[in-house]
């Protein structure tokens, strides 16, 4: 294990996660926060003294940097960023449980948007801001912002094909250009201007200044956390309706973005998994639409709804516009399975992912007709691609870890007594990145009624499934520490 190149990158990522608080601190100066502004300051000079030492420490790196130590690299990461990034919670005591404060930052960073908190409207400007900024920075990784900018990536290809690999999600990982970190940079460029876009449509529906940023940042980052304690249900039909359209368009590949820009317009067109995601949003708002037509005073108020919840839970936004655990059985059972099914694979939301549920399914299809024709040669293919057997094997190993971490952990946290659906939807909002559940957890309530053991678990449960559960499950792993 390559210890120096580790410590050396993640000391990077600490400076960086430091001057990322400071426009945090300037806000809680400009209000008055004396007490955010205590935690910011704080916060920062530990976060980059912590991140000073390990560079000196580790500048003398070598660039040797194999599958295993990107992997534990990008966890490790993810892990201290969390640690660091909810220091101002604790010190301006906003939040000064630190197990609360942890909860509340990995939720953040890793765009589950879940919370603890009961009253957030109570919580300081700058401390609002942070809380939503984690959602934009983590909602395309922290790491790939770090490899848009850093030199290192430019004489190593497996330095950065691999942090990149760890990092993002979907099945597998292609350049969209020959070198990874100008397909960094090129992912990055989108992200930014897609989210100034959706800050300006906000703006035209007159909503707030310091409100369009946040939510722009929520929404980009398919994140979540709201400023309001009703989340977007106090905001306008217009602000709804664009949050609706921009949840799904953050949804989708950013491939495909890419792909429209060069004018390859054809490839994105005939993109399987793009189909896909536009055919279950778009059946799932139908049903939905009729399943709750009875609970609103017009068709409009219905569709509106409808299509903002489907949104919202299909990208692992997390955003309401209304309170949806008072809806009918069907659609609520619709809205779980759309928590597990997710958007696309190289989008900024979480979940299983198209992609990989068009390769179980093929798959699945391919390994049935063998079953009925054993001499039959048949191969999985994927607008046109030929899959290798590789990433079909990853993808079921995926599907099983999946299936395991998410037993488990509702196991565990059923131990503290509370019912069934809060529980199975508690571990399917965190797993996926979701934020809201049903019940107890569900949009009108927070995550505070888990006991601190509960609220670890969750926490795993979220970097698990941001990370596509391999970076952690390789960290935790004995052999992963063991010299060759």
């Amino acid at each position: 294990m390559n210890y120096k190149m580790m410590g050396k990158f993640l000391s990077q990522i600490l400076i960086v996660e430091a001057g990322f608080m400071v426009p945090a601190l300037l806000i809680s100066l400009y209000t008055g926060s004396w007490a955010a502004v205590y935690g910011f300051g704080l916060s920062i000079l530990i976060t980059a003294g912590v991140g000073a030492l390990m560079y000196y420490f580790c500048r003398n790196s070598t660039r040797r940097f194999f599958v295993r130590e990107g992997m534990v690299c990008v966890a490790g990461s993810w892990i201290a960023i969390s640690f660091f990034g909810c220091l101002p919670f604790v010190f301006s005591e906003e939040i000064p449980n630190f197990i609360d404060a942890l909860f509340e930052i990995v939720s953040g960073f890793t765009t589950t948007g879940s919370s603890i908190l009961g009253n957030v409207e109570a919580l300081s400007p700058g401390i609002k801001y942070w809380r939503s900024f984690s959602h934009w920075l983590g909602g395309m990784g922290v790491l790939v912002f770090l490899l848009a900018l850093s030199p290192n990536g430019e004489r190593g290809k497996g330095y950065t094909m691999h942090l990149l690999r760890a990092e993002s999600p979907g099945p597998n990982v292609n350049k969209l250009v020959p070198k990874m970190r100008t397909t960094a940079r090129i992912l990055y460029v989108i992200y930014i201007v897609l989210t100034f876009i959706n800050f300006l449509f906000l703006l035209l529906g007159k909503m707030p200044v310091f409100d369009a940023v946040c939510t722009a940042f929520g929404t980009a980052g398919t994140g979540g956390f709201g400023i309001r304690n009703d989340s977007i249900a106090g905001y306008n039909p217009y602000i709804q309706n664009v949050c609706t359209v921009f949840m799904f368009l953050f949804g989708i590949n950013f491939s495909c973005y890419y792909l429209l820009l060069v004018r390859h317009v054809k490839e994105v067109l005939k993109d399987q998994e793009l189909r896909l995601y536009i055919i279950i949003f778009v059946v799932s708002i139908l049903l939905i639409t009729f399943n709750v037509r009875g609970l609103y005073g017009s068709w409009e108020e219905t569709i509106r709804h409808a299509a903002f919840q489907v949104s919202s839970i299909m990208t692992t936004t997390g955003f309401a516009s209304t309170d949806f655990d008072l809806w009918p059985g069907f659609s609520k059972a619709l809205l779980l399975c759309l928590m597990f099914v997710g958007a696309c694979a190289g989008s900024t939301a979480g979940g299983l992912k198209m992609g990989r549920l068009l390769l179980i399914l093929k798959n699945l299809r391919r390994n049935i007709r063998r079953i009925l024709s054993p001499q039959r040669v048949e191969v999985v293919r994927m607008n046109g691609n030929r899959i290798g057997e590789d990433v079909l094997n990853n993808t079921n190993t995926y599907l099983a870890a999946y299936g395991v971490i998410l037993v488990g952990s509702f196991l565990l946290i059923s131990i503290d007594g509370l019912s069934m659906t809060t529980n199975v939807s508690a571990v399917a909002a965190c797993f996926n990145n979701i934020g809201p559940g049903f019940d107890v957890v569900g949009p009108t309530c927070n995550f505070s009624v888990y006991s601190w053991f509960s609220k670890l678990v969750l926490i795993f449960d979220m970097l698990a499934g941001r990370l596509e559960i391999f970076p952690m499950l390789v960290l935790f792993s004995r052999s992963t520490w063991r010299h060759k």
